[in-house]
């Protein structure tokens, strides 16, 4: 259900792009995401790294945006945000002692350390596609850009992970693992 939050500001920022346009969305993107961000920090204290990312990115090339009217730099959150996390993944593989992918999801999967490797790799390639996908519609087909960048790329995370999940099912801990 959290994740699910995670959502409202990219909606509302589309609602509000088809009917007001793109500096009004924007506006709204960054209040909705201070809201639910803000809301699920008093709640629970606490804010995922990517939830922190997506804030201060949004604060940050959002405000840009309207203080410079300029839509160039909003288009441009979506890539970094992606390309950070494809860095992030990238470096868990030399950094600590579990790729990043199995620090989030090591409890319900048991797998060899190699398939955990190849699995961040996936990430990794994910982000970075997901990164340039992005960039090559908002700047070469700037008319689909806001649908892309709602249903586009929410499409493209839903498939990549239900494919990844049917791979990995055969790893997923029974609770005979769990109880261990």
């Amino acid at each position: 259900m959290k994740q699910l939050l995670d959502f409202i500001p990219l909606f509302a920022f589309f609602a509000t792009f088809k009917t007001l346009g793109i500096f009004p969305a924007t506006g709204v993107l960054i209040a909705s995401s201070i809201l639910v961000y803000g809301g699920l920090w008093l709640k629970d204290k606490h804010l995922e790294n990517g939830q922190k990312l997506t804030l201060v990115a949004t604060i940050l090339f959002g405000g840009i945006t309207l203080l410079l009217h300029d839509d160039t730099y909003l288009k441009w959150k979506a890539p970094v945000i992606n390309w950070i996390f494809a860095l992030a993944f990238l470096a868990s593989l030399y950094i600590g002692k579990e790729p990043l992918i199995q620090r989030m999801m090591g409890k319900a999967f048991e797998m060899p350390a190699s398939i955990w490797r190849k699995l961040n790799w996936a990430w990794i390639f994910f982000f970075i596609v997901a990164g340039a996908s992005n960039a090559y519609v908002a700047f070469y087909f700037e008319k689909y850009w806001v649908d892309f960048k709602v249903f586009g790329s929410l499409a493209m995370t839903f498939i990549f992970i239900v494919a990844q999940f049917i791979v990995l099912s055969r790893y997923v801990k029974t609770d005979d693992m769990v109880n261990k």
